[in-house]
């Protein structure tokens, strides 16, 4: 039985691993684009590229799913967490750490709550998990 897989199914595949694992949902997109850089069916910029794409795609769907918490200003709500006193401490700044495991799904959640702007979200999201994925290839 031959079990090689389509560059288009690992593509896939590492869109969708990225995704998940950007979510609150347990995933493991490190594992996923190591497995695929080993025998490369398409070049590791593409791996890279497609894996950041879902997994940034999965920033935002935690930062908007943010956006639908309870009111933000109620006194009672105010820094609770790690995650909102991080972000307030740090602003933008921490979101370059949304790729973190357990603390980075957070920092996604928090954004989103305190209505921070979107396209400087955008920036900060996509420049640290490119700069995870990168360094993760580099090191392969």
């Amino acid at each position: 039985m031959d079990w090689s897989w389509s560059g288009e199914t690992i593509l896939w595949g590492l869109f969708f691993s990225g995704l998940l694992s950007a979510t609150l949902l347990p995933g493991g997109s490190e594992a996923g684009l190591l497995a695929a850089l080993i025998q490369p069916a398409e070049p590791v910029w593409m791996l890279v590229a497609v894996t950041t794409a879902g997994n940034t795609l999965g920033g935002f769907v935690t930062f908007y799913m943010g956006r639908w918490l309870p009111d933000k200003t109620s006194e009672e709500n105010q820094g609770h967490t790690k995650a909102v006193r991080w972000i307030q401490k740090y602003g933008y700044w921490s979101l370059l750490l949304s790729w973190v495991p357990i603390v980075g799904d957070p920092l996604c959640l928090a954004a989103g709550w305190l209505r921070m702007r979107a396209s400087l979200c955008a920036v900060m999201i996509l420049t640290g998990k490119t700069a995870r994925y990168v360094l993760l290839a580099l090191l392969f």
